[in-house]
């Protein structure tokens, strides 16, 4: 699975960082980074992943197949 994040809707309240912190983080000025841009999240990490996709409130994460 891969994540499409959008990142003009993305307004920085860092509940996906919290679900997955090898995933997302946040810089000092609420910017999101995204660690595995265009890349597959691991097996292991998909639960933390939808978990961090499901949280945010502004729907700025979406599961790619």
């Amino acid at each position: 699975m891969k994540i499409d994040v959008d990142y003009d809707r993305c307004e920085g309240h860092g509940l996906c960082a919290e679900q997955a912190p090898n995933l997302f983080s946040l810089d000092d000025d609420a910017e999101l980074t995204y660690h595995a841009e265009g890349a597959e999240v691991g097996s292991d990490e998909l639960a933390q992943a939808r978990a961090a996709i499901a949280s945010c409130p502004v729907a700025a994460l979406r599961e790619i197949p």
